[in-house]
């Protein structure tokens, strides 16, 4: 350790790190550090000349080991293992300081937060020297991919996957593919056939021999790690157990239970009914009263179990355009007939809405806003009134409180977690949030992958969307998939943990803890023993092993001692 030649790299991030820590003193500070060779200070070390920068000083300097004090890790650690990989020296003999998010995002004197950032390097320095060299592993890969859901998402992922050559198993809960979408009549806002949009894709995976449909079936078990992983499935063939490399999970969403909502009359008030059940009229081919009478006045009623804190505080997205959409199927429909849109905020986002919106006033839809969390109160009418029923709101932008006549009242509900949400979460070892829907890795820059390697989340079982997300999501992650297929094989991060069987008392403390379910116990050698595939290092199992048999690699107890006495030396040194 003694020889060891250290260069130290000080990122300013432009004026991120710059406005508050004194990145040259930072340098120099890090240059009379012991077996610091050289200290610069750049810009943006993450930029192809920063990068350059090291692998010139590596081949030039002959430096074995790197600190680059920048960024969050998670961000950029990945750029700077790659440059020392190319200037020649194992990828690991890096170390971050954390300068950014832990230093100058958070405190405002510069003096204190350039201490604090010298406190951090100096750790970083002194830890440096104990890094190991690790090499990444490979593991193969089976190029079965299942697919949980038979909606538009599933019908997408299995179709990428499928017409690429890929063999997929595609699971659907019920007795034919579509999901709600097969439920639907028109789609806005080109009024385009939802019958249309499904019939060609179920064609093709119906013709595709790649892929293997299952309707009726429930997946009932799911062990392994990514590239093997084994799906036991219940199907009306029997139960069936098959290797799949990957998951895609399309699971979708149930309509919100509007009954819920007592000012809404919804089971009490015939002719109150929902979106979808409107849908069942329009793709009949009728539009009329319980009692078969043609209606008059059809009102349509927003955020119905949505945007509420009473129920969803979130956003269903498709409502509002379904609404216009409803608007325009009527007045085609029924000539003459007043349509009353009662809305909170209408939400016009994507391509073609807005101009579908500017229609629906052209054709006079009457839109009515109401105060969010101020239900509107749907009563009967009375042997006067020449409707079904009234609808008494506070009208937000007259101000006034109106009645509006309607003979027939169509909810629009909203989406929420299907009830088997959590069973399936459970399942495939993904989590979910407060409303139940499946948690992604990162909302904008990785939406489609999940917490466990090889399964992915696409369409309304992540959040609720219309065709178009959802449509996306999953041809990204089937993008996903055959990036990774397309090698035959997995990379597997070098860092990982593994238990000293010498050491390992059996106790089965770090099997309960696991939240990874990445280590298994061996009854015959009454030992435990990790999926080095399947782990995190997360280092839970390492803190918590009474016997101490468990080791973090790349997270020694030698380097984490040798951080905190780089912190306390720095400090102390200081005064």
């Amino acid at each position: 350790m003694d020889d060891c030649k250290i260069g130290v790299y000080v990122c300013n991030c432009g004026t991120n790190i710059a406005k508050v820590v004194d990145c040259d003193a930072l340098a120099k500070a890090a240059s009379e550090m012991p077996h610091v060779a050289v200290a610069r200070s750049y810009k943006y070390m993450c930029s192809t000349p920063g990068q350059e920068m090291i692998v010139q000083d590596i081949k030039d300097l002959g430096l074995d080991r790197v600190v680059v004090s920048a960024c969050s890790p998670r961000m950029h650690e990945p750029t700077f293992r790659k440059a020392l990989q190319t200037g020649g020296i194992n990828p690991y003999y890096l170390e971050m300081a954390n300068i950014r998010e832990q230093c100058s995002w958070v405190h405002e004197d510069p003096r204190a937060a350039t201490e604090k950032a010298a406190a951090l390097t100096g750790a970083a320095v002194r830890r440096v020297p104990f890094h190991e060299p690790l090499e990444k592993r490979y593991v193969d890969m089976c190029s079965t991919t299942l697919v949980l859901g038979g909606g538009i998402a599933g019908l997408t992922a299995a179709l990428e996957l499928g017409e690429s050559g890929q063999p997929v198993l595609l699971v659907e809960k019920t007795d034919h593919l579509g999901g709600n979408l097969a439920r639907v009549d028109l789609t806005a806002p080109y009024l385009d056939s939802a019958r249309d949009i499904l019939r060609d894709r179920i064609a093709r995976v119906m013709a595709n021999p790649k892929i293997r449909v299952l309707l009726r079936a429930e997946l009932t078990e799911f062990q392994g790690y990514v590239g093997n992983f084994t799906a036991r499935i219940l199907s009306p063939e029997g139960p069936i157990e098959a290797p799949v490399g990957s998951a895609v999970v399309c699971t979708g969403y149930r309509e919100f239970d509007a009954a819920q909502i007592e000012e809404y009359g919804y089971g009490r008030l015939p002719n109150v009914i929902t979106s979808f059940e409107f849908e069942t009229m329009l793709r009949e081919g009728r539009v009329q009263t319980r009692g078969g009478r043609v209606p008059q006045y059809v009102a349509l009623i927003h955020c119905v179990g949505s945007r509420s804190s009473r129920w969803h505080g979130y956003c269903s997205r498709v409502c509002c355009m379904t609404a216009l959409k409803y608007g325009h199927e009527i007045k085609s429909a029924i000539p003459g007939s007043y349509v009353y849109d009662l809305y909170i905020d209408m939400h016009a986002f994507g391509k073609g809405c807005e101009d579908f919106y500017k229609r629906s006033a052209e054709i006079k839809t009457m839109f009515l806003m109401y105060k969010k969390g101020e239900h509107p109160e749907i009563v009967a009418s009375g042997p006067d009134d020449d409707c079904e029923m009234l609808i008494k709101v506070h009208e937000m932008l007259s101000g006034e409180e109106i009645e509006v006549p309607a003979d027939l009242v169509v909810l629009m509900v909203g989406m929420e977690a299907r009830e088997d949400a959590g069973r399936v979460a459970r399942l495939v070892n993904i989590s979910q949030d407060k409303d139940g829907w499946f948690i992604e890795s990162h909302p904008k820059l990785d939406p489609v992958a999940t917490t466990t390697d090889g399964v992915f989340i696409a369409g309304a079982c992540q959040a609720p969307k219309g065709i178009p997300g959802s449509v996306a999501q999953a041809e990204a992650a089937s993008a996903r998939i055959l990036a990774k297929i397309v090698h035959g094989r997995i990379e597997v991060d070098a860092v990982f943990a593994e238990v000293d069987e010498d050491r390992c008392s059996g106790c089965r403390m770090c099997n309960e803890l696991c939240p990874y379910t990445a280590i298994e116990y061996d009854e015959a050698k009454r030992r435990s023993h990790v999926i080095s595939a399947m782990c995190k290092a997360c280092g839970c199992c390492v803190a918590a092993c009474p016997s101490g048999a468990i080791k973090g690699r790349h997270f020694t107890d030698r380097q984490i001692q040798a951080e905190i006495e780089g912190v306390l030396e720095w400090a102390s040194s200081r005064g």
